[in-house]
């Protein structure tokens, strides 16, 4: 480990998570953001300059000129094969957005190459106060035996034309956090409406551990529903309630109708924003990065519910139940 900051490259200028990668790596007291990548030279240079980076067009250029330690790469959804399979190829470790690709295939080709590479992807939710707490009262014991499982999230649906951009780029956050919180998914079975793309999903879940499940995602709703988010996790001892990701965590003893409730405090912005849970990640991180130590959240976690999501779809498509072992 080094006592001087790990040099950080952000690849992508988009206005959602291209914006929150320069953010976080520009304040982190372990990094520095050495540089800013995007296609539009005049965006480039207004993003570099907000962040106190240096602009680039070109990678490669930016490689030679920088050497940074660590490449954060935030593409466009259904662009990131090619750039990430580039950026992999220049030996230098890298954190990618969620979704990891949209074909098991090319997942498969990026691990390959990725070997034992640093290669981290961001699967922010996992970082969420209320889903530390849910994974603490699972790993204590408090909820007993697991019983079922159940996910809900719906909002407007992104820019992407891919069919099942719901399902693959929304809803693997859905995948990712049931298994974190409940252990892995053994089968599932789907529901669908419309068609091509599918805007609403519905899929009985069943976990290797004996609990059963259900994953409801929809681009058929709004982010401006109170609601948006709601995770149960429901034992034999307990129940654990998230609203909302990050606003509230309700735990509760079968038979006690008193309830323990985690909600940020006034002046606890950094648990109550939903883009602090990208803050706490990359800290973690980057801790693991210094240390030498693999990342909290490796890339075969995007392979994983890219996988899953794709077992649903060969289930709608069969109308039969899939295995996932």
């Amino acid at each position: 480990m080094t006592d001087s900051p790990t040099k950080v490259a952000v690849v992508g200028t988009g206005a959602w998570w291209g914006f929150h990668h320069a953010r976080v790596f520009s304040t982190l007291a372990d990094t520095e953001l050495c540089a800013i990548v995007g296609r539009d030279p005049e965006r480039t240079a207004d993003r570099a300059r907000r962040f106190g980076a240096r602009p680039y067009v070109d990678v490669g250029e930016m490689i030679e000129r920088e050497r940074p330690d660590l490449i954060s790469a935030c593409l466009p959804n259904e662009g990131h094969f090619a750039p990430t399979l580039a950026l992999i190829r220049t030996g230098i470790p890298l954190l990618v957005e969620k979704p990891l690709v949209f074909s098991l295939e090319e997942a498969d080709t990026l691990l390959a190459e990725a070997r034992d590479q640093f290669f981290a992807i961001n699967f922010n939710h996992r970082y969420a106060r209320p889903v530390q707490l849910a994974a603490e009262a699972v790993r204590s014991g408090r909820l007993g035996r697991l019983v079922f499982a159940s996910w809900r999230f719906g909002g407007e649906s992104g820019t992407g034309d891919h069919p099942h951009a719901n399902l693959i780029e929304t809803q693997c956050h859905g995948f990712d956090m049931l298994e974190h919180l409940c252990g892995p998914i053994s089968s599932v079975a789907a529901q669908m409406t419309g068609g091509p793309p599918y805007p609403t999903v519905a899929v009985s879940l069943s976990f290797a551990g004996g609990a059963v499940g259900t994953l409801l995602g929809s681009y058929d709703s709004s982010y401006a529903y109170p609601g948006t988010h709601l995770l149960e996790l429901n034992g034999t001892e307990g129940r654990v309630l998230i609203e909302d990701t990050v606003r509230r965590y309700t735990f509760t003893h079968a038979g006690d109708e008193v309830s323990q409730v985690w909600q940020a405090g006034y002046f606890n912005d950094a648990d109550r924003g939903f883009h602090a849970t990208f803050d706490r990640h990359a800290d973690a991180l980057i801790a693991a990065f210094r240390a030498g130590a693999p990342p909290p959240v490796h890339a075969r976690a995007g392979r994983r519910a890219l996988e899953l999501a794709h077992a649903v779809i060969r289930s709608y498509e069969s109308g039969t139940r899939i295995d996932t072992p």
